[in-house]
């Protein structure tokens, strides 16, 4: 369907344009290259990790980073079910299992009591996710994964930029993964990264990202004989892509401040109806709005009514464990009623940096009319 008001659209401008020319009219290194060198760079100093490596999506990140740290057969994950789904497959990737437990209301990320609740002797990860642009309560989460000796990987991909008192999210666990994907923060189309600051999981994500290859330099134009060393996958990143994530990354602090604005609107004038949630985060917590997303109980029907004014809204997220897969190929016969109690509830709105105000009036008025039937 053609929505005179989609969920979202890619921001981009001419140097986007500019950026990735160069790396297609160079007629070399489009598989790898100096713009992924430049953008993992970039990357670590923004984020403020040590080592970044970038990856074609943040699903592949997911699944190197779970290798990285050596998780596998026999090993438990602890992840929400609020969430996209490659969350809870990346344990299943490598052999482990995804735990699920519960969220809590306030940022919609794991709750650290109900994590506590679930860890056992098998427990090797808490992979908690920041939801839509909010952090979640990671320093509770990594007060707990350090008492009880486990590790802390954080799902970052939808929030690029967060932070919690001026520290960037993905900075708070012994690795996390981002996110580059079309309707994230900034944008490759497609790709994702892992940052660290542990230099031996770096150079085991270097080895895993490219065939299990030992590199030691360009093997696209080195005569070099460079070893294989382990089983490895092909996850690289593209030049082209990295070329479009520089000129992406040069303004995303812009695109942060036009993402605020918007949600800044959106939440001035919906907060007047008392039948809506809208996001508030706690002090301290820097939201970056990679969704909108309301809470009420007539979700169902006003997603009719707004598709009836050809405004889009989607439900992020219906919870994992109750898919086909996980019901009935997995057998998972988990009871999440906060999770669930959320999910029947969201609803994220059109957000993106571009949005037009006059757009932005259109949801609020398709929402109001709803209320005034």
């Amino acid at each position: 369907m053609s929505w005179d008001i989609p969920l979202f659209k890619i921001y981009w401008d001419d140097s986007d344009l500019r950026g990735i020319n160069e790396a297609i009219k160079s007629g070399r290194d489009w598989a790898v290259g100096s713009n992924v060198i430049s953008f993992e760079k970039g990357i670590s100093k923004y984020i403020g990790s040590k080592y970044c490596l970038t990856f074609n999506s943040g699903t592949s990140a997911l699944h190197a980073v779970l290798l990285a740290h050596g998780i596998g057969a026999g090993d438990e994950v602890i992840v929400p079910s609020f969430s996209f789904i490659a969350t809870a497959n990346a344990p299943l990737f490598v052999g482990a299992k995804p735990v699920f437990a519960e969220i809590e209301e306030e940022t919609f990320g794991l709750s650290p009591d109900d994590v506590a609740e679930r860890i056992t002797n098998k427990t090797k990860a808490i992979m908690p996710i920041h939801y839509a642009g909010c952090p979640c309560k990671i320093k509770e989460l990594k007060d707990l994964a350090d008492d009880r000796g486990i590790l802390l990987i954080e799902d970052a991909a939808e929030s690029f930029g967060a932070s919690i008192d001026g520290r960037k999210v993905g900075t708070f666990g012994d690795s996390a993964i981002l996110s580059f994907c079309q309707n994230k923060i900034i944008t490759t189309g497609e790709g994702g990264a892992v940052v660290t600051d542990s230099k031996e999981i770096y150079e085991r994500l270097k080895l895993i990202r490219s065939h299990g290859r030992m590199e030691n330099g360009d093997y696209f134009s080195s005569t070099d004989y460079m070893d294989y060393v382990t089983l490895g996958y092909n996850f690289r990143m593209p030049n082209i892509l990295a070329a479009l994530g520089i000129s992406q990354l040069e303004k995303v602090e812009r695109i942060i401040a036009m993402r605020k604005e918007n949600a800044k609107y959106l939440s001035d004038r919906l907060k007047k109806i008392k039948e809506i949630s809208i996001p508030i985060p706690p002090p301290g917590y820097d939201h970056v709005y990679q969704m909108y997303t309301i809470r009420l109980k007539e979700r169902n029907e006003m997603i009719k009514h707004l598709a009836e004014r050809s405004i889009m809204t989607k439900v992020y997220f219906d919870p994992i464990h109750n898919t086909s897969f996980f019901r009935l190929k997995q057998g998972y016969q988990t009871e999440l009623s906060v999770t669930q109690r959320v999910s029947d509830t969201v609803l994220t709105l059109p957000m993106h940096p571009a949005i037009m105000r006059d757009e932005l009036k259109q949801i609020c008025i398709g929402i109001e009319s709803f209320f005034e039937r």
